[in-house]
């Protein structure tokens, strides 16, 4: 017995039944927050930079000088932020907000013991996780009424709305992966110690499983909620009047020019990277603190 406990101990083994170490949350979700952490701090700068100097560099020429570009881009600023870069940050908030409801109970219909209820929230995973973006939206806004009647009032559903909704389901999709696997990463003697102590299932999820995956759950989150923020751009191309449509609407009230080209995109650039990259720092420091301890 002696020979065999040197053995065991000798090559780090033993036969004895141990409880695993849990599986950490995947991290692959946190792919963008990674890249967008890795860029120096002078790359804000110098975005705004180019944004300013390509005008005169490229069109020094012509009658829209660097200083008459700049006059015009300060002038439509305002607008751009308040009417526009306003309603991404209302639709990206929006839609985490209903895709992370609906993504909590199609999360836990894929640990459901139930085997209908399992396959149909597989499926709905799948459809919504491996389907373009754009063809959801317009799926949605083509099906979708403009207006509703309640009782005797007409109740109009403006296309931001509809985007919301249909920016939700891919969002909703991916929400139900971070929660299953979350929930997949809690050691297996929770469940067993809960069952001991006469716990129900449903018991065990709400008071038990579900309190412990809440921390790991937080930075995949927030990697969706910034990856959601820079793809609401893509409601431009439905008629919604956000900032990448009014920065469209105001070069062509300004004549098109092509030097207001770059400024005008680039100023969109530097305002999304800048709303992104903090969102993205605090999601790597949030994965480090809350990372599962082995």
């Amino acid at each position: 017995m002696s020979g065999f406990t040197n053995h065991s101990l000798h090559n780090g083994q033993t036969d004895l039944p141990v409880l695993l170490p849990p599986k950490p949350l995947e991290t692959d979700m946190l792919g963008l927050s990674r890249w967008l952490d890795s860029m120096p701090g002078w790359t804000l700068p110098v975005l705004a930079a180019v944004m300013l100097l390509w005008p005169a560099h490229a069109l020094a020429q012509t009658t829209y000088s660097g200083q008459h570009v700049f006059a015009i881009l300060v002038k439509w600023m305002p607008l751009l932020l308040t009417k526009g870069f306003v309603l991404n940050i209302l639709i990206s908030f929006l839609t985490m907000v209903f895709g992370t409801i609906a993504g909590v109970f199609l999360g836990l219909g894929r640990v459901s013991r139930n085997k209908a209820v399992r396959f149909f929230s597989w499926l709905t995973v799948q459809l919504f996780r491996n389907s373009p973006w754009l063809v959801l939206l317009f799926v949605v806004m083509l099906s979708l009424p403009f207006e509703v009647r309640i009782g005797g009032a007409i109740v109009p559903v403006p296309d931001w709305m509809k985007a919301v909704f249909g920016l939700s389901l891919p969002v909703m999709a991916n929400i139900a992966e971070i929660v299953r696997g979350a929930i997949g990463s809690v050691p297996s003697g929770q469940w067993e110690a809960a069952e001991s102590l006469a716990f129900s299932r449903t018991q065990t999820l709400w008071q038990i499983i579900l309190p412990q995956c809440f921390k790991r759950m937080i930075p995949p989150w927030m990697n969706w909620y910034a990856i959601m923020t820079m793809a609401t751009p893509l409601v431009s191309l439905l008629g919604v009047t956000e900032i990448i449509a009014l920065t469209r609407q105001a070069m062509e009230a300004e004549g098109n020019h092509p030097s207001l080209l770059v400024p005008f995109y680039g100023f969109a650039l530097i305002v999304f990277f800048a709303y992104c990259y903090p969102i993205a720092r605090l999601t790597l420091s949030l994965e480090k603190r809350f990372a599962v301890k082995l």
